[in-house]
């Protein structure tokens, strides 16, 4: 990562100092940011107008306070509009990837290409690699037969022709994908983590998104709200993933046009499945096709599902949701994605 910085003389202060003096300044003194804080912190981040020991301070100062709802709305809002997609694809949910999988194989890609096939059009972005033990979306595609994107407009040529689309933020903003990448340096993920999943690039009027710590279910679903987000729902997902786990309850925080919902999804089994000795990818296309069974894989599929088509408002309840997307697993065309690269 290259740091560009004005010259300063000894008694000059660097501006991003006053930022890191807010978060810093102990215990009474020391406070949040605002949202205007945050978004300009965000900003000069992204400018290159930060020294590399500032970040490290910033990052680990935000770490120790955790994220306020305002701070990721500034920091998201300032992540968009430094990378300025056009918005000339159309996209109808906006589905965040960052955590990666380590107990189970990523089954809530199952649930993105069903609602594709049924003619919802999904942006996938995520980032790979921050964690040497867990499977990441990208490295996952090719078993399926599908290529993720390139480039912002390789994206929108992927959503045009096929309504799927996966790209990695190291394609449209890396300088916060080099910052994930710090994790094993600092041995701490950073508030970089969580923004990331906000950051709704194409503009979806629907979002969904996963989130490891239950704590930081209302902060995303706070920070939605913020940005003005239409239709957004977070929920604690398998592994941090936006995944739902079958063997538990589920709840589900949402935001519609302003108004805060929080909803409870039922566990779909009263005993827990053991986890896989070892994850094989080839699964993915297996259980599609039909050639393999997985009560745990099947349940995770449809359960996902259906949190996504509530969210989007073609199902009135939860019931109704489950049962369209067992209709939608059962009527798949078990052709489509079946064939490596």
């Amino acid at each position: 990562m290259t740091f560009t910085h004005h010259e300063h003389t000894p008694s000059e202060e660097h501006p991003f100092a006053e930022i890191v003096r807010i978060l810093g300044k102990g215990k009474k003194g020391s406070r949040p940011l605002t949202q205007d804080e945050a978004y300009k912190a965000m900003k000069m981040i992204l400018a290159d107008e930060v020294l590399p020991i500032q970040l490290g301070a910033f990052l680990m100062l935000m770490r120790v306070k955790e994220e306020t709802a305002e701070e990721l709305a500034g920091f998201a809002q300032a992540g968009r509009d430094f990378f300025q997609f056009p918005h000339t694809a159309k996209v109808d949910l906006d589905w965040s990837s960052y955590a990666g999988k380590r107990r189970h194989l990523p089954w809530f890609l199952l649930s993105a290409l069903l609602l594709v096939e049924n003619g919802i059009t999904v942006f996938m972005h995520g980032a790979e690699g921050h964690s040497p033990d867990r499977i990441y979306t990208e490295n996952v595609l090719h078993y399926l037969g599908l290529k993720a994107a390139s480039s912002i407009g390789d994206a929108q040529a992927q959503l045009q022709n096929q309504r799927f689309s996966y790209l990695s933020l190291a394609h449209f903003c890396p300088k916060l994908h080099d910052i994930i990448q710090l994790r094993p340096i600092l041995g701490l993920r950073s508030p970089v983590h969580t923004l990331v999943r906000l950051l709704n690039p194409f503009d979806a009027p629907y979002s969904i998104q996963g989130i490891f710590h239950p704590s930081y279910r209302a902060v995303h679903q706070h920070a939605a709200m913020l940005l003005n987000q239409p239709h957004m729902a977070v929920l604690k997902g398998e592994g941090g993933e936006t995944e739902r786990n079958p063997d538990v309850e589920c709840l589900v925080q949402s935001v519609h046009h302003g108004e805060l919902s929080d909803e409870n999804w039922e566990a779909l089994f009263t005993h827990r499945h053991v986890k896989s000795e070892n994850l094989n990818p080839e699964q993915l296309a297996q259980l599609w096709r039909g050639d393999i069974e997985d009560e745990f894989a099947e349940a995770s599929i449809i359960g996902t599902t259906a949190v996504a088509l509530k969210l989007l408002g073609k199902a009135e309840t939860k019931e109704t949701a489950h049962d369209l997307a067992k209709d939608f697993w059962r009527n798949r065309n078990k052709e489509k994605y079946g064939s490596p690269l």
